[in-house]
This record gives C-alpha cells, structure tokens and sequence, in this order.
C-alpha cells in the first residue's frame, strides 16, 4: 500500500515528531512510503537522512495564509500526488490539512485521513478567522474518510462542532521514546553547559515562542516563584518570535540572572533530568509532548488546563492544573512543589504511571492498522 505523508512544516514540533517517526518506521513490507512538505527547516535534514522513503519538497507550502503561494502549492500537491499514486493521503496541521486533502479528492486518491494536533481555528484569532476556519474544515471533513486526533477533548469536540461523526474518529496519541525518557540522566552535564548551580532547583519550560505557549507568562510566573523561592533558576527552551519580548521581560522583571534561554536542546531527557519542576502556560494544545515527555522523566508538571493536557495531569497528583493567564495559581503550583520535597517526590512516581498509550511504536502500529481498515481490500 502506497502511503503520503504529507506537513506544512518541518519545524522542531510534537506534529513534525510524530510524522517523520511514521515515515521511518512504517512496516516497509507492507507500506511504501512518501513524504511532502515545505522544506527550510530545521528538521529538514532528519528526513533526508532516512531510507526507504520518497521525498516530495514543495517549496510554496507556507504555514502563513498567502494565495498565490497556495495555489501553486496545490498545484505542486497534485503533482506528487500524480506521481506517487498513493493509496492514502495522510495529512497533518492546518495548512497541509487544507491543501493535502483538497488536492487528494482532485486527483481521486482512495483514502484521505487527517490527524488533528489541535484544531486551526484558535482562541487567539480573531472571530470572522475562526468562522471561516470552522467553515473550511467542515468542507474538508466530507473528503475525510478518517480523522485521528491526538487527544479525546478533540476528538469529541470535532463530533460536538459538527467536524466529523464519532464513527470516522480515533484517538491514537502522539507517540515520544518512552524508554529514553523512563531512563533520563545526564543532567549534572545539562547544569554545567548552562552555568546553573547543582544544587538549585529548577523549573523548565520547553516549547516554541509563539504566542500559543504564552512564553511572555512563564516569565511572570517565574518572577512570581523567585520571590518565594530566591534559590531557584528558570530556563525556557526553544525560539520563535517572541523570544525577543521574553527576554526583554526576563530583564525588566529582575530575574533575568537566573533565567537561561538556551534556544532549541537536542537532548531533552538529559534537560529533564536536570529539572526539578516543567512547566507549560499554552493557550491552547492538541496534548503537547513536551508535557508527557516531563512526565515520563518523572518530572511533575504545572500546567494550563488546556484540550488534551487535562487528560494527563492529574492535578494534585502528578502536578497542578491551572487556568490559561492565570499567573498566580501557576506560580503558586510551582512553589508548593519547590518547597516540598515529600509531595514533589510523591508526584515524580505518579509521573510516571498511564502512559503506555503515548509509545511512538504504539503510534505506528495504531495508524498501520487504519490504513489497512480503509485500503483497497477493505473499501471494494
């Protein structure tokens, strides 16, 4: 069976993760495998490393709404799609999602399915965006024969909008190395590179600056902790654009002398190994990795009670949940687990239990199985 991937972007990103994991471990007995996207990424490389899997650049897939860019990019969709024949189109993020799906039901492609990493319409667009957002997904989901979505809350909030029935839904979890977070060390090695005291605690938060992870908040909070819990140091990891703007608070906040940007870290379970508490402020998720990454390493997590990530922090037991914005109940999560040993400890075991689901081979196996649910054999 004839497999496309197909993604915007190839950024560093849990979507991005899960996409080019499938395309390397897809059981190459059964599948033959392609890969389109937009190239000028930092991932880039990573793909063109692996075997056994077609490449498809399409240099006008852009993440920003542009319609000449658009247009030649579905133009150039089609195109692969006429020349790779694929049995599925599997779409992931919005843009990819918009143009993937509309060019597969032009060239009549037998089976198109699309992963939902959190819905395009978001709480920070403005409402007419949102509306016709709404509107385009619910013309595309009749040329949908499945969506998976990477957490329940979308799942069941697709079938509330009206997105797609429950029957053309499955939850399959965006999959991260298990074990290599299970095993996380080399943290004494992580405050060293990053000129932090053995001895300190702490807090972390890995993601992009861009304005769904709220990066301007984190700083706040961590302004809010270091006056409770002087001893402690702050190291946001990633980049985007605000960085410029959380740095520039990090300084005027006063806490800049203890707050690393140490911009993207390729050993993350090394980073957690070194982190005393994670922390994630979104606006809104799909379920982001970086928060079952944490807890996985054992590393409580306080986060916004956002879509998927409820459906992993058990507040009060394996971390604290708090509502988006809201400063001080983030903060004061973070210091109650700074300032007490006993009940951090007790959440880093409780870390670590439930998440058989999130194993990336897991992952691959659930979504082999679909494809063999909507193939040739089974839609005659």
């Amino acid at each position: 069976m004839r497999v496309l991937l197909v993604i915007t972007r190839l950024e560093l990103g849990g979507a991005q993760r899960v996409v080019l994991y499938t395309a390397e471990h897809l059981d190459r007995e059964n599948f033959e495998v392609a890969l389109a996207w937009g190239p000028g990424d930092r991932l880039d490389p990573e793909a063109a490393a692996l075997d056994e899997l077609q490449l498809f650049p399409v240099s006008k897939l852009v993440r920003p709404v542009a319609p000449v860019s658009d247009l030649h990019a579905l133009r150039d969709l089609r195109g692969v799609m006429r020349s790779f024949r694929p049995d599925v189109v599997h779409t992931h993020s919005s843009k990819a999602g918009i143009l993937g799906r509309f060019a597969a039901r032009r060239e009549r492609v037998q089976s198109v399915v699309h992963t939902v990493h959190g819905f395009g319409f978001t709480p920070l667009q403005p409402a007419p965006m949102r509306f016709v957002f709404r509107a385009v997904e619910k013309l595309l989901a009749r040329w949908t024969d499945h969506f998976i979505t990477v957490s329940e809350s979308d799942r069941r909030r697709g079938v509330e909008l009206g997105l797609f029935p429950a029957e053309r839904a499955t939850v399959i979890r965006a999959g991260i190395d298990l074990a290599a977070f299970r095993a996380a060390s080399g943290g004494a090695g992580v405050r060293r590179a990053l000129g932090i005291p053995m001895t300190a605690p702490v807090v972390t938060q890995v993601g992009n600056f861009k304005p769904q992870k709220a990066p301007l908040d984190f700083v706040r909070v961590a302004k809010s902790v270091a006056a409770r819990c002087p001893e402690a140091w702050f190291v946001m990891v990633g980049d985007g654009p605000l960085r410029a703007a959380a740095e520039q608070l990090a300084r005027s906040s006063g806490v800049s002398a203890r707050m690393v940007f140490c911009g993207w870290w390729d050993d993350v379970p090394a980073l957690l190994d070194a982190t005393t508490v994670s922390v994630l402020t979104s606006v809104h998720e799909g379920l982001p990795c970086s928060v079952v990454e944490a807890l996985a390493a054992g590393v409580p997590v306080v986060a916004t009670a956002v879509d998927g990530t409820v459906e992993v922090i058990r507040s009060g037991v394996n971390g604290y949940l708090a509502a988006v914005g809201d400063i001080d109940a983030l903060a004061s999560g973070v210091t109650s687990l700074l300032l007490d040993a006993t009940a951090r400890a007790r959440m880093a075991v409780a870390a670590r239990d439930g998440l058989d689901q999130f194993d990336r081979d897991l992952m691959v196996r659930q979504q082999e199985d679909l494809y063999r649910c909507l193939g040739p054999t089974n839609r005659s």
